[in-house]
């Protein structure tokens, strides 16, 4: 079923509208320049986990590329949770997203209205339970994640996305599941869609997050590990510090825990930090409070406008 053709509504711009007639036009400045923001979000038990990080993360973002989306976080919220009592879900995956309109067409947005739409739908995860036993095979990626002298990625912008697009279709047709890449410096970032940990000497060791997203599956992962008393390290890690880890996962809002089988020549067993991170993982998004900020959530500071 295409993403377009469903029977459901999406909240666009402050009201409730029948799925198939959410519509923009051709000539929207975010789809020629990539200045939409976004934001993935997951339902559980009818509650979104997160939902005020997530909200926030979403108007900080905007703000890193210089526009205010008109709606507060509150509203944001509220509109989310009625989007998703309007469709039913009890379970399931949310897109909301901001961008610049057709009013200007131009390298510039100065001058064009801001939407929102928010999209709810039923969404399982999409690996397989062998999947998760043995882990995914990952390959290295070619393209680096840039620096921020260079993008803004603490921002969740469409337009840095087309990197990690084209390495996670290199990845398929290469026979693999996802590709990790680097940073500009050589170091490891993530993957084209998820945070990564290493299990080495027995605690946890993830790369510092300078120019991509600090998720926020990776800070609530970083708290329950906390609370069990391992260690976290949030360092440069080199990607020969992989040879060192006993084992390796990625987490997201649409993977949650996905424990890594390989990484090209280096193999590893899911193994028992994984394992009980997971089961973890999935008592914490079913908790009656699930959609505040969470213990440690991080949100980059909004940027200053640009000179004139």
């Amino acid at each position: 079923m295409g993403m377009d053709d469903r029977d459901g509504v999406i909240w666009l711009d402050g009201k409730l509208v029948p799925w198939r007639e959410s519509r923009m036009h051709v000539l929207t400045h975010a789809l020629h320049y990539g200045s939409a923001v976004f934001e993935g979000e997951r339902i559980y038990d009818g509650r979104v986990f997160r939902l005020a990080a997530h909200s926030a993360r979403l108007i900080n973002s905007a703000r890193l590329l210089d526009y205010e989306i008109p709606w507060s976080r509150a509203q944001i919220e509220q509109a989310t949770r009625d989007v998703v009592k309007a469709n039913g879900l009890q379970s399931g995956y949310v897109r909301p997203i901001a961008w610049r309109g057709s009013e200007v067409m131009g390298v510039s947005g100065i001058g064009t209205t801001v939407h929102l739409a928010i999209a709810p739908w039923a969404q399982e995860g999409k690996l397989s339970v062998q999947a998760r036993d043995a882990g995914i095979n990952v390959t290295m990626a070619r393209y680096r994640r840039p620096s921020a002298d260079f993008a803004p990625g603490h921002a969740k912008v469409a337009g840095l996305y087309i990197i990690c697009g084209i390495e996670k279709d290199r990845a398929l047709k290469a026979g693999f599941d996802d590709a990790l890449m680097l940073d500009w410096k050589g170091d490891l970032s993530e993957s084209t869609g998820a945070n990564i940990f290493l299990v080495i000497d027995g605690g946890l060791v993830t790369p510092t997050p300078e120019n991509f997203l600090d998720g926020i599956t990776r800070r609530a992962v970083m708290d329950l590990a906390r609370k069990r008393g391992w260690t976290v390290e949030e360092r440069r890690v080199r990607p020969e510090e992989l040879a060192q880890a006993s084992e390796v996962f990625l987490t997201g809002t649409a993977a949650e825990i996905v424990p890594v089988g390989s990484v090209d020549d280096h193999r590893y067993q899911p193994g028992p930090v994984a394992r009980t991170l997971t089961a973890d993982f999935q008592k914490l998004v079913r908790e009656p409070d699930c959609e505040g900020f969470g213990e440690s959530t991080h949100l980059a500071p909004p940027a200053a406008p640009l000179a004139a």
